[in-house]
């Protein structure tokens, strides 16, 4: 199944001041365009080629670098259109705020985790609370990795290459991940990917 660029679920200047209307024009019109791109002509006579996009994922790992890098690029970047929101942030409610607090003892505890494995990812890549043998916890990826191909569900993400806050942020990653917990985060879309992973 060919890729395509999902629209933004918001404006371009929705996400202000925490992500600017700069940043998302560059990351998703540029950055993830090219991951669709470059990942429809790599797909071209694979044995992938009309799989959906998890299976391209998790298939492609460890067998077809190009393809992969790409595929898991765009997986990433659908959900992290989502994982944020206008007015977005704070403490998640229900179900989540139960089993977070339940894996991390208390919502700061997972924010403090979740801010250090974004902070501590060495170049490029992601930070995950991820869905994993029946429990919650945090974790980190390199490039375009991301839970699927450790066994795991993503249920939020955030991307911490460069050009994900270079333009808003510079070279201050830590404010950016504080930034993106404490006003971005779309908890209610966790809330569902937790609702699906956690039956």
């Amino acid at each position: 199944m060919a890729f395509t660029l999902p629209e933004l679920p918001y404006a371009y200047d929705a996400l202000g001041p925490y992500m600017s209307k700069e940043t998302l024009e560059f990351h998703h019109d540029k950055h993830h365009q090219a991951y669709v791109t470059n990942g429809n002509n790599l797909l071209k006579g694979t044995e992938f080629e009309d799989k959906p996009l998890e299976e391209v994922v998790k298939g492609s790992f460890g067998k077809n670098a190009g393809l992969f890098n790409n595929a898991g690029q765009h997986f990433n970047h659908i959900h992290f259109w989502k994982w944020m929101k206008p007015n977005g942030g704070g403490k998640p409610s229900g179900a989540v705020e139960k089993a977070i607090t339940e894996s991390f003892g208390s919502f700061d505890k997972f924010k403090e985790d979740f801010v250090q494995a974004g902070t501590t990812q060495f170049g490029s890549g992601w930070a995950w609370l991820t869905w994993k043998d029946g429990k919650l916890e945090v974790t980190k990826t390199a490039n375009g990795e991301n839970p699927l191909v450790h066994g795991g569900t993503p249920l939020l993400g955030v991307d911490v290459w460069e050009h994900s806050y270079y333009i808003d942020y510079r070279n201050r990653r830590p404010d950016y991940l504080k930034a993106f917990v404490d006003n971005l985060a779309n908890w209610d879309y966790v809330d569902e990917l937790y609702s699906k992973a956690a039956k």
